[in-house]
């Protein structure tokens, strides 16, 4: 099942650096400028594992690893080098266990011909082994007529990590509806067998629906027709939102600041629409605070940031902030979820039993000045708390990571643990 309760279903954005920290842990590392090639740490071997049920474990290892898309260039003009791993200890990403999955190495060809695009989609335990499966987007070649091939790769992870070349996902022609491309992947298990499905984009208010678990050559166990939904758009990641054992989908109407609604998992899948959410540029559910047989859910717009409590309950709130980009998890470990929102500032604000309010509010300084992203909100170190994981760019060639942990007292740290540059796997093997 997908985790909950400190999960959000976000579009990333970006956000411009700025504003006051929290007083620091003791020991945090402090905020380096971007590292270039030439300083980046020795690559050592990535660790090895034996299976596990953490997310995103690509080595089965127990540690949370992390995907890095658009990777810092040698040269502004230079092609895209692909995507990039860094691989988790007991406390957090090691940059020198990196790993580049490039389309020369990893990518499946079509008609002979490696695709140009490379990104990373989705992750999950496809094939139930024990170690997190990567969903990479392609771009196979395609003449304009009929339905498009399949864009997306599946690249299977192991004890030595994401190691294999990719295999295409196979989508039976039964399965699809219209000639839209079939995209954005979300994982969950929205059947409640304990083994990941994967919904993606069909045509006309209609989704695709695979039952895992995949084989190594990429297909599902089961695929009937196209399910009907209020929307063509699924979004992730998915959660149990009404807590019955089944993984839930949100599902947008045509794409970013449209309508969405929740459509519930059950024995047949992800079939019943269960209600409606206002539009809103981005959603993610958490318990911030009202909730209490179901989560909550946060919708932002440019403007403010709307609350529904205990979805589809009647309690509603708003924060007078933008929430244009928005991310939830709980960095003090006290159950409640924080709401993370990405607007000209990075602000946290804490889960309380009333809802958040700007009065409990964090501001992160980013590491470095340039434009921030945020990368990821999990537990990167296994000590029960999440953590948050932004990037900062200067242009397209120099660039600054960095993880900042979670804390009892200040929710997260005022200078991060870890920094590194993505140049480095300028040098990754």
């Amino acid at each position: 099942m997908a985790a909950a309760s400190a999960t959000g279903i976000t579009v990333l954005g970006l956000l411009t650096g700025c504003g006051a920290a929290q007083p620091a842990d003791e020991g945090s590392a402090k905020p380096s400028s971007p590292v270039g090639v030439a300083k980046a740490r020795a690559q050592v071997p990535v660790p090895l594992g034996d299976g596990s049920r953490t997310d995103d474990d690509f080595n089965g290892d127990g540690h949370r690893d992390l995907v890095l898309n658009d990777l810092a260039k040698k040269e502004s003009h230079a092609d895209d080098a692909g995507i990039g791993i860094v691989y988790g200890t007991a406390t957090g990403p090691a940059p020198g266990a990196r790993q580049l999955l490039s389309p020369a190495k990893q990518a499946a060809p079509t008609d002979g011909q490696l695709p140009a695009v490379f990104d990373a989609e989705e992750s999950c335990d496809l094939d139930k082994d024990g170690f997190t499966d990567l969903v990479v987007s392609t771009d196979p070649p395609y003449d304009g007529e009929g339905q498009p091939p399949v864009p997306l790769q599946i690249l299977f992870g192991s004890p030595k990590g994401l190691t294999g070349k990719a295999v295409k996902l196979t989508v039976p022609t039964g399965a699809r509806a219209g000639n839209d491309w079939p995209d954005q992947p979300v994982c969950g298990d929205f059947d409640g067998d304990g083994v990941e499905d994967l919904v993606v984009h069909a045509t006309g208010g209609k989704l695709t629906y695979l039952r895992g678990p995949f084989t190594r050559k990429g297909a599902p166990s089961d695929a009937q027709g196209p399910l009907a939904a209020p929307g063509s758009v699924p979004t992730g990641p998915s959660v149990d939102v009404n807590r019955d054992g089944y993984d839930d989908l949100l599902v947008r109407e045509d794409g970013e600041a449209s309508p969405s609604s929740v459509v519930y998992g059950g024995p047949a899948g992800p079939t019943r629409t269960g209600f409606a959410l206002p539009e809103g540029v981005d959603v993610v559910f958490g318990r911030f605070g009202k909730g209490k047989a179901a989560l909550d859910a946060a919708i932002g717009s440019m403007g403010a940031t709307a609350l529904r409590y205990d979805v589809p309950g009647t309690l509603r709130g708003t924060l007078d902030v933008p929430g244009t980009v928005l991310d939830a998890g709980d960095f003090d470990g006290d159950g409640l979820s924080e709401l993370v929102s990405s607007g000209t500032r990075l602000r946290v604000f804490r889960g309380r039993a009333g809802g958040p309010s700007a009065s409990g509010l964090v501001t992160v300084e980013p590491p470095s000045t340039g434009t921030t992203r945020v990368l990821a909100v999990a537990d990167f170190t296994g000590d029960g708390r999440a953590d948050l994981a932004v990037r900062t760019y200067r242009g397209e060639t120099k660039d600054t990571v960095a993880l900042y942990p979670g804390r009892k007292e200040g929710l997260v740290a005022a200078k991060p643990r870890l920094t590194f540059s993505t140049a480095e796997f300028l040098n990754a093997g």
